[in-house]
């Protein structure tokens, strides 16, 4: 078969590099970046150190309101589609990118499959909320990491169409982690183990106002350990815009590739995000992960006591509760293994 991958953004790399590799067994792969992540530690460097061959196309939308961007890439993604003539679309997570991919596939009655179907941290005031609902329910095969995420399907009827493949993400790392212990990052910023949190932020309602952000970041300076935070560009440029005060325990660094990341996880204490993908990461690596929002779509990091969701808007001492929070003993591989190989057999049956 043609097969036609599309992503657009840092977690959509890291979960298409197993997949790809295990593709390219049997079918012919076109891989399509939509250019949503255009900041080149954030987007080429990933595919130098995952081993992901070059897109065959790379589309350059990074800019734009959410609808002007999605409006972009529904006529290039389709373009792209109707020269091609693919076979099946697979598409990836909750971007913009992965909402125009199945509206192409939906719209030109191509076959799309959507990996990692079935989140929901029903709270639609994020776009990636509307993003994986509409991303579901105008795909044809719905490959769920969770249980958890069955059951949303199941609750949305569209369990007929729904797999349990579990997380590619556990492929992903296992392979990160060893190729890691090359990265010289800890020595560069004078790390020990365990000698310090590791901070990521991003979410509108935590950086577009400048107020919130600026409260967060001081409850973070109480912090008894040294934070490394490898800044996103939308962060960035609010603390440059409204001049906001850096607590001294705070090293900001400029964003770093997936296995200098990988390398920061694997040392720090905890880890501190506002990211979906990084609360599952730490899961998969049993670090300590805060996360700082009111909800989250991986609620089985939760339940198993490794995930600890504080609110910055509504939480108070954030600092003691960040200090005190101790996963239980208790841990499960509830993300699977050997997932991407999953995937391909069940790609295999579908269509053979």
């Amino acid at each position: 078969m043609k097969i036609i991958s599309i992503v657009g953004a840092r977690p959509q790399f890291i979960k298409l590099a197993p997949l790809s590799k295990e593709l390219r067994k049997y079918h012919t792969e076109i891989i399509i970046h939509t250019g949503q992540h255009f900041d080149k530690e954030m987007s080429e460097s990933f595919f130098v150190e995952l081993g992901i061959s070059d897109p065959n196309y790379n589309l350059d939308i990074n800019s734009g309101l959410h609808g002007e961007q999605t409006g972009r890439m529904l006529i290039e993604i389709e373009n792209v589609v109707i020269k091609e003539k693919p076979d099946l679309i697979v598409v990836f997570g909750d971007t913009n990118s992965t909402l125009a991919g199945t509206l192409v596939g939906s719209k030109l009655n191509i076959p799309s499959v959507h990996i990692e179907a079935g989140l929901r941290s029903f709270n639609k005031t994020m776009p990636e909320e509307i993003n994986r609902i509409v991303a579901d329910h105008t795909s044809d095969y719905l490959f769920a990491p969770t249980l958890t995420a069955m059951k949303n399907l199941e609750l949305e009827n569209l369990l007929s169409s729904s797999f349990f493949t579990g997380d590619i993400m556990v492929d992903s790392h296992k392979s990160a982690v060893e190729r890691s212990k090359d990265s010289k990052i800890i020595d560069e910023h004078s790390l020990t183990n365990g000698g310090y949190y590791l901070l990521t932020l991003h979410r509108p309602y935590n950086v577009d106002n400048s107020k919130n952000l600026a409260d967060l970041l001081k409850e973070l300076g109480e912090l008894n350990k040294r934070i490394i935070f490898p800044i996103h560009p939308r962060t960035k440029n609010i603390i440059e815009k409204h001049n906001l005060i850096i607590p001294e325990n705070i090293t900001l660094i400029k964003p770093v590739g997936y296995l200098d990341f990988v390398a920061l996880q694997s040392s720090c204490h905890k880890i501190l995000t506002d990211s979906g993908g990084i609360q599952k990461e730490a899961y998969i690596l049993k670090k300590p992960c805060i996360t700082l929002r009111s909800e989250t779509e991986w609620v089985e990091t939760v339940q198993m006591g490794w995930n600890l969701l504080l609110n910055p808007n509504t939480e108070k001492n954030i600092a003691r509760k960040i200090e005190s929070f101790i996963p239980n003993d208790h841990y499960e591989l509830i993300f699977g293994q050997n997932v991407s190989q999953k995937m391909v057999e069940i790609i295999n049956g579908i269509f053979n």
